[in-house]
């Protein structure tokens, strides 16, 4: 019988969409039909548990699964046998303390003795102990944001991405507990050929990761800014370059990351380079 690495994710939701996304551009060619619990990848060995996102890393310690994808704040949530294998860059969002709007919030030490709403009791204890602030915590699931609203909590904790929720409950934002984003966890035993399947599956990943971060970037220039522009884009070595059959002049191709994209278009723009032309890299191993 082949040996299949068997991956938990989410049931539903958009830490599913973000994970399957990314299976599939890590060339994994998955089916995934409504209601559906799990599925066996066509082209790798792959097997794929849709479960809900909380118990996913107690799965994943008892060995039910092999790795899991879920949110950063889970696995710490969670404190299980896990090892965190792998920040994924998307599903990313904060856990973070909001107060009713027009408290007079003056820092952390104004939750001393305070009661404070939450679906993360550890990571609140946690976060409370770094600041020698006693407070009740009350563990609640679902709709967290309506505690101080009945009187339940003076605070709360949770998960926010971009503040529409607490705006619309009367919260304000007031620390950022954590930052969060989709990661790999695996169980600390996994056998040799199961280790081998992700390794692979890993490498796969890390090419699609670093595509979506950089730009291919194509460019006509005067063969005399050919080193001023290699100096701005020096790419993964070293530009392509290819002489024009218009006397002085080359076109030269090379990488360039998204994050200084449009800092270095005005450099090269500066330098006498011409035609750019930006195309979107699909997978990159370097």
């Amino acid at each position: 019988m082949n040996t299949l690495l068997r991956i938990a994710i989410q049931k539903s939701g958009r830490l599913q969409e973000g994970s399957l996304e990314l299976l599939k551009e890590s060339g994994l060619s998955i089916s995934n039909g409504k209601d559906q619990l799990k599925t066996q990848a066509r082209n790798f060995p792959v097997e794929v548990l849709f479960l809900r996102d909380d118990d996913i890393p107690q799965y994943v310690e008892d060995q039910v699964a092999d790795i899991g994808i879920v949110g950063e704040n889970v696995f710490a949530e969670k404190k299980k046998d896990n090892r965190l294998i792998k920040r994924l860059d998307f599903s990313k969002c904060r856990l973070s303390m909001a107060v009713p709007r027009g408290e007079n919030y003056t820092g952390v030490q104004w939750l001393q003795g305070k009661n404070i709403a939450t679906s993360y009791p550890n990571i609140v204890k946690g976060f409370l102990a770094k600041h020698n602030v006693e407070a009740g915590i009350h563990e609640i699931s679902g709709s967290v944001e309506i505690a101080p609203g009945i009187g339940l909590a003076d605070a709360i904790c949770d998960i926010v991405s971009t503040g529409s929720t607490l705006l619309s409950n009367g919260l304000q934002e007031v620390e950022i507990v954590m930052q969060s984003e989709a990661v790999i966890i695996a169980s600390p035993t996994l056998s040799p050929e199961k280790q081998k399947i992700l390794d692979k599956l890993l490498f796969r990943i890390e090419a699609v990761k670093k595509a979506k971060n950089s730009k291919y970037i194509l460019l006509n220039c005067p063969n005399e800014s050919i080193e001023k522009i290699t100096q701005v884009i020096p790419g993964m070595k070293s530009p392509t370059i290819i002489p024009l059959t218009r006397a002085g002049w080359s076109s030269l191709h090379s990488v360039v990351d998204e994050n200084d994209f449009w800092e270095r278009i005005d450099q090269l723009r500066e330098f006498g380079a011409e035609g750019i032309l930006v195309v979107p890299i699909e997978k990159m191993i370097v």
